[in-house]
């Protein structure tokens, strides 16, 4: 009778278990049905370690230059129990956020991670992250004079990239403002992946155009997960952007994604179609390009010494776009020259920033950054004699080499 009644208490025990299971499940299936199995979580959204100098918090690496100091977890004290680089904001969530700084040696800071699962191609995500400025950053320009001391306080930039490895910049996801602000603030971001990201990446940068780099920074905290949302082409995106509007406090800056020209037929007056537009570079012909081959991109004008775009060069930048995107095996350097009535120094800078502003054009709108080689000559190459007027606006040009056909 005795082991009748164990043998009892056991089943009702197995039983009792198997409900409490099924129940279990249950209510976890119903809970992951409310997210969106698409949503990709980041490692350490807050930056949470412990603070200190020159390493970047878990789940991040450093993908900075080599030689420089890696970011920092903030706030942080020193030995002499003094804020590192006089830096004292408390942190917008948890107890530490992520400085980050841009230098005058042309150097910035930037940190990745791998992502859990990768952005998709043709999908849309929002992000949002809490930036603000540091109004006194101490730190040396130059490693091997620690004491001398400089500010680092002009405001900079966030840049957020996609990418198939640690440090790896195949696409410019979004570009923040200019980060002014010295109290938090919420900035919310549109993001659409061009291709397959398993890799994020977020990057300290000057605000461009800049003739020489200056020493700024800017401190991250509460970076949140990546939620798919509709594309601006799907029927559902007004209703999201209407909700998110209504949502939105007055502390958040909505950074929308940079919307590319339509594709749409050009008609008469009469309903017919238009003679599609003649062409600008007429020389990117498969049957006649070589190796080697340089080419001026015509009809491509710049602010006087700017690397900032006049409004009439997006035509021929969008046909040179749309010439590379057919065309994904070309690769092709991209060099800026100029006249000689400037400083070796400047007018190299000059036209180096014009070759970059260039390439990132095309970054933006998709093509792969390894594509692209950018070169600033300066007034090292003339085409015409710099005596006269029309032979120095000759000379104030941008150029193209193909420097790969089979990829």
């Amino acid at each position: 009778m005795e082991t009748t009644l164990h043998f009892s208490d056991y089943k009702l025990c197995k039983l009792f278990a198997c409900v409490c299971i099924v129940i279990f499940c249950c209510t976890q299936v119903g809970f992951t049905q409310v997210q969106n199995t698409n949503d990709i979580f980041l490692q350490n959204g807050s930056f949470e370690g412990i603070p200190k100098c020159c390493e970047p918090p878990n789940g991040w690496i450093d993908c900075g230059f080599k030689g420089e100091t890696p970011p920092d977890v903030q706030p942080a004290l020193d030995d002499k129990n003094q804020p590192f680089f006089s830096v004292t904001k408390s942190a917008f969530h948890g107890n530490t956020y992520l400085g980050m700084v841009v230098r005058e040696n042309d150097t910035y800071e930037r940190v990745s991670q791998r992502l859990i699962k990768p952005l998709l191609k043709g999908t849309c995500y929002s992000f949002s992250i809490m930036l603000c400025r540091s109004s006194t950053y101490l730190s040396a320009s130059n490693k091997n004079e620690p004491t001398n001391l400089k500010q680092y306080t002009t405001p900079v930039i966030l840049r957020i990239w996609g990418g198939e490895a640690f440090c790896n910049q195949k696409q410019l996801l979004a570009e923040s403002p200019l980060i002014d602000n010295t109290d938090w603030k919420k900035f919310e971001f549109e993001l659409e992946a061009k291709y397959d990201l398993q890799y994020l990446e977020l990057e300290a940068f000057y605000k461009t155009p800049v003739l020489f780099p200056y020493n700024g920074n800017i401190l991250l905290d509460n970076a949140s997960h990546l939620t798919v949302i509709p594309c601006p082409t799907d029927p559902a995106y007004d209703k999201y952007k209407k909700e998110r509007d209504a949502t939105k406090s007055k502390n958040t800056v909505t950074v929308a994604k940079p919307k590319e020209n339509a594709k749409t037929k050009t008609t008469n007056g009469n309903g017919t179609t238009a003679k599609p537009k003649e062409r600008i570079l007429k020389y990117l012909d498969n049957s006649k390009l070589s190796v080697g081959q340089v080419m001026k991109i015509e009809k491509l004008y710049f602010e006087t010494d700017s690397a900032r775009f006049k409004s009439e060069s997006n035509t021929v930048l969008d046909e040179l776009y749309e010439y590379l995107n057919k065309n994904k095996k070309i690769r092709i350097e991209i060099g800026g020259h100029t006249n000689n009535k400037c400083a070796e120094k400047y007018c190299e800078r000059l036209s180096l920033l014009r070759a970059e502003a260039v390439k990132e054009y095309l970054v933006t709108k998709g093509i792969d950054t390894k594509r692209i080689n950018c070169k600033g000559y300066g007034g090292k190459n003339p085409v015409a004699s710099n005596s006269t007027k029309e032979g120095r606006a000759l000379n104030q040009r941008v150029e193209i080499k193909i420097l790969s056909i089979a990829g």
